[in-house]
């Protein structure tokens, strides 16, 4: 990889980085995003910064596991704005290209609060239980692993949306790898890779009508 794994860029991303520690500093940015009754996906880039790769992997992926998941379509576009950002860092680039269609793509400003306010607690809690631990899970080969993992992920999305808030749960493995990655907790990469496990088998229960088959 041209560039870090661990959610910064070498030199161009250290300001975002140090600026964006935490679940929290990025649930108040998206606080802080421009607005006028309703917010755009541009205007939220804008605020989080495109070369900090961790935090805006973080943005969508907790908005999916937050009540917004419910919207219809909203899965899907998180999906692609997070394979987009993702394979573009694999690449190396240092600055994320973003299309017009995502940037554009608006909420209401009270539904955005609404799920920032829901999800305070959990990152809050998040928050307090990070540290660096199980490096070699943040390493950065293992990192490109998660990279792979991730890009699944977000193929796999699309295709659950029409299983209600189901998209939620791979979304949350989305989170799990981007707090490993913030952070350099090997932990929450770990529990990243459970919680796909634990998704895949609720998926085939959901499909499969719990009857195993």
């Amino acid at each position: 990889m041209a560039e870090q794994m661990d959610g910064t860029d070498p030199q161009h991303g250290k300001d975002d980085a140090q600026r964006l520690r935490s679940l929290t500093d990025i649930l108040d940015a998206l606080e802080k995003a421009p607005h006028d009754g309703r917010v755009s996906l541009g205007n939220v880039v804008d605020e989080v910064g495109t070369r900090a790769f961790a935090p805006i992997i973080l943005v969508p992926a907790l908005i999916l596991i937050s009540p917004l998941s419910g919207i219809f379509g909203l899965p899907t576009i998180g999906a692609i704005f997070i394979f987009l950002i993702t394979i573009q860092k694999a690449m190396g680039r240092s600055n994320v290209w973003i299309p017009q269609f995502l940037r554009r793509r608006e909420v209401g400003e009270d539904k955005l609060q609404k799920a920032l306010t829901w999800l305070r607690k959990p990152c809050g809690w998040v928050d307090r239980r990070t540290h660096t631990r199980l490096t070699g899970l943040v390493s950065r080969p293992a990192n490109l692993v998660t990279i792979l993992v991730i890009l699944a992920i977000c193929l796999v999305i699309p295709a659950l949306e029409l299983l209600p808030f189901v998209t939620s749960f791979f979304a949350l493995a989305i989170s799990f790898f981007a707090v490993g990655l913030l952070t350099r907790d090997g932990l929450f990469t770990l529990i990243g890779y459970i919680w796909i496990g634990l998704s895949a088998t609720l998926i085939l229960w959901l499909v499969t009508g719990g009857s195993g088959g």
